[in-house]
C-alpha cells in the first residue's frame, strides 16, 4: 500500500504509461473513426478516412471554447481565464470522446450488429470495449498532464489525501501555557544539542469568535526550534491557498513541510511558525477575503486568526515578525491583509496575485454579489486603492509569478510598482519554468523566506 501511495504522478513510470496509453488510444480512435463509410462515397478513400477525425477535432475545439466561455463569462465559476496549457490538454480528451461516440454509433448501426455471428471480428461489443479502453487511455494522459501543469498532486497519496488525513490534531504539549511568556527572543536563544531534525505538522480548527465565520481546519507547521526547551519566540507566517482549493494544497502542491524543513536546517532549526488558514469555508467558496454580503472573512483573518495564534502558540507577538502569504487567490488575500492591516501583518509573500479580488471576470458581477452594486464600498478595500491613499514605510512585499504566466506577470508589475510608490520594501521575481501553477508558490517560497529573514531577525 505504501508503494502505491508513494507513486509519483508527475514523472516516472506513471507519466510514461500515461503517454503510451494516450498515444495508443488516440491512434486507435483516429483509425476506427476514419473507417466510417457513406452510402455514396465522394472523393478518394484516404480523404474519406480523414473526415470523421477532422470533424471530431473541429467540434471538440468549438465545444471547449463554448464551455470555457460559459464557465468564465456566464456562470462565473472561475474569476479568470484558464491557462492555455490546460485548455490545450483538454482538447485531446474532448476529441477522443467525440471519436468514441462515432465509433460506437457506426459499430452498432452496421447491418447485423444486433445479431452478430459468434466470434465474428466485427462484433460491436468488442469494438465498444476496445474504443472505451482507448478513450480511457487518452483521458488518463490529459488528466496527468493537467495535474502536472498545476503541480497540485505529486503522488497518489496527494491525490487521495491519505497523507494529509494522517496529520494529528494539535496537542496540549505543543500549545502555549496560559499566562506564560511568548518564549525567549531569537537573539538570546541558543539551539540545544538534541534539537530535532525536522518540524512537525498539526491541524486545528480556528473558531470565528468575532466574525462568526466557519472555516475548514487549519494546518500548522512547527519548526524544530519550537520543540526545544526553552522555546524561542518565533515569527509567524499565515498562508492562504488558491481558489478553488483548500489549506491542504499548501502541503501537497506547495510542498510546505519539505520547504520549511530545508529552511530550518539552514538556520539552526529556526523557521517561522506557519499557519495555513482557510478564508473560504469550502473548496468552491470565495469570500474575497473581505467583510461583505458573502461573509465576514476580513474580520476572521484580522481578528480571530491572530487572537487564536497568540493565545495558542508560543510565537513572537510583535507585528513586525508577522507575515501573510499565498498563491493566486491566496496571494490576493495576503495583499489585502498587508494593505488593510499593516498593524497585524507587516509583510506579505504574494505568489501570482490577482490585481484585485474577483468573483467573476467582469468586475461588475463581483461588486453586485458582494456589495449590492456599491462600487465605492468595494474599491476602498482593494490593495491598489489603499496603496494610493496610505504609506507603508517599514513594511515589505515579496512578489513572484511564473515566467510563462503572462497575465499574472502583468498584475505583478502593476502591484509592485504601486507598492514601491506607497513605501513598501519590494522584491519581484519571475519563477523559472512555471506557469499559473503551484510550482510558483513552491519554488518561490525559499526566496520569499530569505526576503523575510532580515525582517524577522533570522540569521545563519
Amino acid at each position: 500500500m505504501d508503494f502505491i501511495e508513494d507513486l509519483r504522478l508527475v514523472d516516472g513510470p506513471v507519466l510514461w504509461i500515461a503517454w503510451a496509453a494516450g498515444a495508443a488510444g488516440m491512434a486507435y480512435l483516429l483509425w476506427r473513426g476514419g473507417q466510417r463509410r457513406t452510402l455514396r462515397p465522394a472523393g478518394p478513400r484516404w480523404l474519406q478516412s480523414l473526415l470523421a477525425p477532422a470533424a471530431a477535432l473541429l467540434c471538440a475545439a468549438a465545444l471547449l471554447a463554448a464551455a470555457h466561455w460559459l464557465l468564465v463569462y456566464v456562470l462565473s465559476v472561475f474569476p479568470g481565464e484558464l491557462p492555455r496549457e490546460v485548455l490545450a490538454w483538454s482538447l485531446p480528451a474532448v476529441t477522443a470522446l467525440l471519436l468514441w461516440i462515432t465509433v460506437l454509433w457506426v459499430s452498432w448501426r452496421r447491418p447485423g450488429a444486433r445479431n452478430p455471428a459468434p466470434g465474428g471480428s466485427r462484433h460491436p461489443a468488442r469494438r465498444t470495449a476496445a474504443a472505451t479502453g482507448a478513450l480511457l487511455g487518452v483521458l488518463l494522459l490529459s488528466a496527468v498532464q493537467i495535474n502536472g501543469y498545476f503541480g497540485l498532486n505529486h503522488t497518489v497519496s496527494d491525490l487521495m489525501g491519505t497523507a494529509v488525513a494522517r496529520i494529528q490534531p494539535l496537542e496540549d504539549a505543543l500549545k502555549r501555557t496560559p499566562g506564560a511568556s511568548a518564549g525567549i527572543g531569537l537573539p538570546a536563544w541558543k539551539p540545544p544539542a538534541d534539537l530535532p531534525d525536522g518540524g512537525v505538522l498539526r491541524r486545528a480548527v480556528i473558531p470565528g469568535t468575532s466574525s462568526g465565520f466557519k472555516s475548514r481546519e487549519a494546518y500548522i507547521y512547527l519548526p524544530p526550534a519550537y520543540r526545544a526547551t526553552p522555546r524561542p519566540a518565533l515569527p509567524v507566517l499565515v498562508l492562504f491557498s488558491g481558489q478553488p482549493g483548500g489549506p491542504a494544497d499548501w502541503l501537497t502542491g506547495g510542498a510546505l513541510r519539505a520547504r520549511m524543513d530545508q529552511y530550518a536546517a539552514a538556520h539552526h532549526g529556526v523557521a517561522p511558525v506557519v499557519v495555513v488558514v482557510d478564508p473560504n469555508g469550502s473548496a468552491a467558496g470565495n469570500t474575497l477575503c473581505m467583510d461583505s454580503r458573502i461573509a465576514r472573512a476580513d474580520t476572521f483573518l484580522a481578528v480571530d486568526v491572530p487572537a487564536w495564534i497568540n493565545g495558542t502558540l508560543d510565537v513572537d507577538p510583535d507585528p513586525s515578525k508577522w507575515a501573510a502569504g499565498g498563491f493566486s487567490f491566496g496571494a490576493t488575500c495576503a495583499m489585502q491583509m498587508v494593505t488593510r492591516h499593516p498593524d497585524i501583518y507587516s509583510s506579505a509573500l504574494a505568489f501570482s496575485s490577482e490585481k484585485e479580488p474577483a468573483l467573476a471576470k467582469e468586475r461588475e458581477k463581483t461588486i453586485a454579489v458582494a456589495f449590492g452594486g456599491d462600487t465605492e464600498a468595494f474599491d476602498r478595500q482593494t490593495p491598489l486603492r489603499l496603496m494610493q491613499e496610505r504609506r507603508y514605510e517599514g513594511h515589505g512585499i515579496y512578489f513572484g509569478a511564473g515566467e510563462r504566466d503572462h497575465e499574472f506577470i502583468g498584475y505583478m508589475k502593476i502591484l509592485s510598482e504601486a507598492a514601491r510608490a506607497a513605501g513598501f520594501n519590494v522584491e519581484a521575481r519571475r519563477i523559472p519554468d512555471a506557469g499559473h501553477s503551484w510550482e510558483t508558490g513552491s519554488k518561490g517560497l525559499p526566496a520569499g523566506l530569505d526576503f523575510l529573514a532580515s525582517r524577522w531577525g533570522i540569521t545563519q
